[in-house]
């Protein structure tokens, strides 16, 4: 079922979902069902599943000479999700993206997925992998995320890389992108984020999933945004608790967002590890009824692959 259908059959109660890792290479589909079974218990509508891109690195050969490798640590996205849906009978959502795929690559990504029964995707760029300054799109491939929306929504009218083909199959894929309350990090202002996800609504985007955020106001203040300017699809909150010390750093390093100075400085004070987790779970516990108060169309928890915070935030919510 797509993610819309989801939201319309729930007739405005907020809906519970969640997004994990593929498990690391060397690991089974158990370690995935692992973190999953206590969550499913509550009855996600929906589970995403990052993508994660080649990195490379160097090994020194016998001969003294460096080696370059490509490697994934997390491979198997398409995988993981037919496992999710035939396991649980639960809708499973791969992320799509732009880096290390060719146009090629992608429209056979999108035939696997639909040979699958997979309705829905979450379309982005991706990130820059740690040898790239910034992004470096495949030769032959998407540079932007819009790019990547007009492919699929061409293969959801039948058109196809190859021209010849006749009376081809129609795919029908629900289509997720991001959105950024405090804007994304490489965009200038969040004036010219916002005008790139109006285009990205107009090619085709179904709902939009937000960037992690700590102060509701900004979720609010980009409702806001995206009403004035005519995106009006579902806009879904990302949750995330913050549980330890060193998230006061590694989350305003990594995704590029403020904490608020309350929050921060309860953390701050806190005593012990333990009093510091039961700071962030209370946040974000009154952070969600907060939002479910408001009317938010689902609640979409990051989860890392720790289902265990996640599930005492939900089992407090709904």
């Amino acid at each position: 079922m797509k993610v819309t259908e989801h939201i319309e059959r729930a007739n405005g109660k907020t809906l519970f979902s969640v997004e994990i890792l593929p498990p690391l290479k060397g690991q089974d589909v158990n370690c995935t069902f692992k973190t999953l079974d206590p969550l499913v218990e509550l009855q996600p509508a929906f589970i995403d599943v990052t993508y994660h891109r080649q990195e490379f690195i160097y090994k020194q050969k016998e001969n003294g000479l460096l080696k370059r490798y490509q490697v994934r640590k997390r491979p198997g996205t398409v995988a993981i999700c037919a496992a999710i849906q035939n396991h649980y009978k639960v809708d499973a959502i791969p992320h799509l993206i732009c880096g290390g795929f060719t146009k090629e690559d992608t429209e056979d990504a999108l035939i696997d997925l639909n040979f699958l029964g997979i309705d829905n995707l979450l379309v982005l760029r991706g990130d820059p992998i740690k040898t790239e300054k910034s992004f470096v799109p495949e030769s032959g491939g998407h540079a932007y995320a819009s790019e990547l929306i007009e492919q699929v929504t061409a293969l959801n009218t039948g058109n196809y890389l190859d021209d010849d083909l006749q009376e081809s199959h129609k795919m029908d894929f629900c289509i997720g992108v991001a959105g950024y309350p405090e804007k994304h990090f490489e965009s200038p202002n969040l004036g010219m984020d916002m005008y790139y996800l109006k285009k990205k609504v107009e090619l085709g985007a179904d709902y939009i999933v937000t960037q992690m955020f700590f102060d509701n106001q900004k979720y609010f203040d980009f409702v806001k945004k995206c009403r004035e300017m005519d995106i009006n699809i579902p806009i879904i909150p990302g949750i995330k608790p913050l549980t330890t010390f060193n998230h006061l750093t590694s989350i305003p390093q990594n995704f590029y967002i403020d904490l608020p100075e309350s929050l921060a400085m309860e953390v701050l004070k806190a005593k012990d590890k333990e009093a510091i987790k039961e700071i962030g779970l209370e946040w974000c516990i009154n952070q969600c009824k907060e939002l479910k108060a408001f009317g938010v169309p689902g609640l979409h928890f990051y989860t890392m692959s720790n289902s265990s915070n996640t599930k005492k935030v939900a089992e407090a919510v709904f």
